[in-house]
């Protein structure tokens, strides 16, 4: 059974990046998705190359994880989660995103 993992939706994470709150978003989408558009704050580490990027995620941060639909970022989450990361998953991910892009 997978653990549990928290989620966060695309307007709490509007939300954050309007008060200006100094959050960590990873976006584990395929570069050509990345092209049409990303969230312009968030670092993009596709989901197969996270093993062995570990060192550009902090571990004393809570880092908010992002793709198309929800679906590889929960992956990611619970990829992280054991090995004891603090991450939360975009739920809709870029398909439900209403804010900026870049």
């Amino acid at each position: 059974m997978a653990e549990h993992i928290d989620t966060i939706t695309t307007e709490e994470v509007e939300a954050l990046l309007r008060e200006n709150k100094t959050i960590s978003l990873i976006d584990v989408r395929e570069d050509e998705e990345v092209a049409e558009g990303k969230i312009p704050q968030a670092h993009h580490i596709r989901l197969s190359e996270i093993p062995e990027r570990l060192n550009e995620i902090e571990k004393n941060e809570e880092h908010i994880l992002i793709c198309r639909s929800g679906k590889r970022s929960e992956h990611a989450c619970e990829y992280l989660q054991q090995l004891g990361y603090q991450v939360k998953n975009m739920v809709g991910g870029m398909l439900k995103w209403e804010g900026d892009i870049k």
